[in-house]
């Protein structure tokens, strides 16, 4: 007894201690858990703040742009042509335009790059001396288009002096933004040194400002005039292809998540479906790039690079998500409310059209914005099936050849003209991550409002 009743005390010391320690490891871990994942949080935001960090140093300067304000004068010595033709009385609209068209060939063939560099001249300070060559690097090559339009649209400005707002080239661009190095020799500059001094003077002059990049969003991308490039093609044809995928991908997702959690019945068949379509959820983007140009290309014959055939690549890419994400909506939805239905007398359709999906749509509605949202930013699958081509023209139909805004990011990445297009790079980066985050935005919005509503 004497010593059960010692021995007694210790054992309750014993197990105290090892229910402390117990506590302390389950503390120590929960800390170290606690700290992982804080650890790992801003790891995640350090990495995100970097790369946006990144993108807006780059993209924001692109959003401004050099401009030339010239005093043109359409000099009649060197603009000799015809009288503009005027519709006589009783000539038929197919002769008047015939001869309008003749007429504007023939100011085509003038030498417009010689008013542009008398403009220039007159303009510059006295006793400068350079070439036409140095001279006519200062403004975009497609200045001259930008004149002889002024003069084709009103032939009355022959002999006058009109002041012309023109875009300056991308190499004096460059230099006016400061992104070359003005220490390098002249062996190392991309423009000569009489032409970096006529621009440092107009500069001074107020004749070179910047201005906000209109053309950025108002242009096609160019070649010949990378300072005109913009993304009007590249937005017209993601545009096209968003509203294909919208129209193909969302009601035969939506329709065939509805049939298979609802409707049909459970066998190895539907089984097989539902593995497959799992399955198809984690395929590369590439692979159905890859199937795209086999099918729609190959077999079907749809053109390359035009908006239908991408639009229906994207919409076989976003069909797995949109029918995984409505059937765990519907399957979330309590069984009491299917069997409140069923016991009011409602038939099986009632029952999934007007009880169940209105409970479940802002989650579908969430779901199927985000997979238009993914498909929005995909370029691999669009690369295989020619929408890498370079266009220079806006697509009127989803036939007409076309480009994608990520596509048209990847192509102006390689550009050789580094110092130009990797801004011009961050800036399409940051307009197209302004779409991604406008429709997660409204996804946000619409399920809020429509979750307050049910």
């Amino acid at each position: 007894m004497t010593e059960q009743f010692y021995s007694a005390p210790a054992d309750a010391i014993a197990r105290r201690a090892a229910v402390r320690a117990g506590l302390k490891r389950r503390h120590l871990s929960e800390n170290i858990f606690r700290i992982s994942g804080i650890v790992a949080i801003v790891l995640a935001l350090g990495f995100v703040a970097i790369l946006f960090t990144d993108v807006l140093r780059k993209g924001i300067p692109a959003f401004t742009q050099s401009n030339i304000s010239l005093a043109v004068t359409f000099d009649p010595e060197v603009i000799k042509v015809d009288p503009a033709p005027v519709r006589a009385g009783g000539q038929s609209d197919a002769d008047f335009r015939a001869a309008r068209l003749g007429w504007e060939r023939q100011v085509a063939m003038l030498n417009w790059n010689r008013i542009i560099e008398a403009a220039l001249r007159d303009a510059a300070p006295a006793g400068l001396e350079i070439d036409s060559r140095q001279i006519l690097a200062i403004p975009e090559t497609d200045a001259r288009h930008r004149v002889r339009e002024i003069f084709v649209n009103d032939p009355s400005v022959l002999g006058q002096t009109r002041t012309v707002e023109l875009l300056a080239s991308a190499n004096t661009d460059n230099w006016v933004k400061g992104n070359i190095n003005r220490d390098l020799g002249d062996n190392q500059q991309q423009l000569p040194a009489a032409t970096r001094a006529l621009i440092d003077a107009f500069e001074e002059q107020g004749i070179i400002s910047q201005g906000f990049a209109w053309s950025l969003f108002t242009n096609v991308d160019s070649r010949s005039s990378p300072a005109a490039a913009g993304l009007l093609g590249a937005l017209t044809g993601s545009m096209w292809m968003m509203l294909i995928v919208v129209v193909l991908a969302v009601p035969i997702g939506v329709g065939s998540a509805i049939y298979l959690e609802e409707f049909a019945p459970k066998s190895r068949f539907t089984d097989l479906i539902e593995v497959n379509i799992n399955n198809l959820a984690a395929v590369p983007s590439i692979v159905f790039g890859l199937l795209g140009a086999a099918v729609f290309i190959n077999w079907f014959r749809l053109p390359l690079s035009a908006p239908l055939a991408g639009g229906l690549v994207l919409t076989l890419m976003t069909l797995p998500t949109i029918i995984i994400a409505t059937r765990a909506a519907l399957r979330g939805v309590s069984p009491a409310l299917r069997q409140a239905a069923l016991g009011m007398g409602a038939s099986r359709t009632q029952m999934v059209f007007h009880h169940v999906l209105p409970v479940t749509f802002p989650s579908i509605l969430t779901a199927t914005i985000i997979g238009v949202a993914q498909a929005l930013g995909e370029t691999a699958p669009l690369l295989l099936i020619g929408m890498n081509a370079f266009v220079a023209s806006v697509p009127g139909t989803p036939l007409d050849q076309a480009t994608a805004l990520p596509v048209q990011i990847y192509l102006w990445q390689a550009n050789e003209n580094r110092n130009f297009f990797e801004a011009r790079t961050s800036a399409a980066i940051m307009v197209l991550l302004a779409f991604m985050i406008t429709l997660n935005a409204i996804a946000i919005f619409l399920r809020s409002r429509l979750e307050k509503r049910a």
